[in-house]
């Protein structure tokens, strides 16, 4: 009868397999002490960015719209470089005046303004008290 008290039964004991070890200071530890280590990689897609679901891809395909990204015209950048020039401000002035960087005034002067922002062509208007949005663009703004 006592020998049944001395034994022990283990239920649900987990087989020891190989460790991961995810810290370098764990792999340092393992090193040291000579365990037998193997390294592998993940196996990642190369460039996660580029890979597009098929489905996606043949939406992308049959979509038949036309894209056209709008500038600022010519005839509205030469009325801002007039204006300007025939206010005696710099593109630095003009831009502190109307809250912009001038690098914003640049690009709308020489015509490579992507998608011209209407706020900003209005902020010009009123700074320049020249129309540059709609017809008669160059003309003098009215005063109510």
């Amino acid at each position: 009868m006592s020998d049944e008290w001395d034994s022990v039964t283990v239920i649900r004991k987990k087989p020891t397999g190989p460790k991961t070890i995810k810290t370098d200071a764990a792999l340092n530890q393992a090193r040291k002490s000579g365990a037998d280590l193997s390294t592998e990689r993940k196996a990642t897609p190369s460039n996660k960015a580029v890979t597009i679901e098929a489905s996606k891809a043949a939406k992308v395909d049959r979509e038949t719209e036309d894209f056209t990204i709008d500038k600022v015209d010519k005839s509205v950048a030469a009325a801002i470089r007039d204006a300007r020039n025939a206010a005696g401000l710099t593109q630095a002035q003009l831009a502190q005046k109307i809250n912009e960087q001038q690098k914003v005034i640049n690009e709308y002067e020489s015509g490579r303004a992507l998608n011209p922002n209407q706020q900003t062509l209005m902020k010009m208007e009123r700074a320049l008290n020249v129309k540059l949005r709609g017809t008669g663009i160059g003309e003098p703004l009215r005063k109510k």
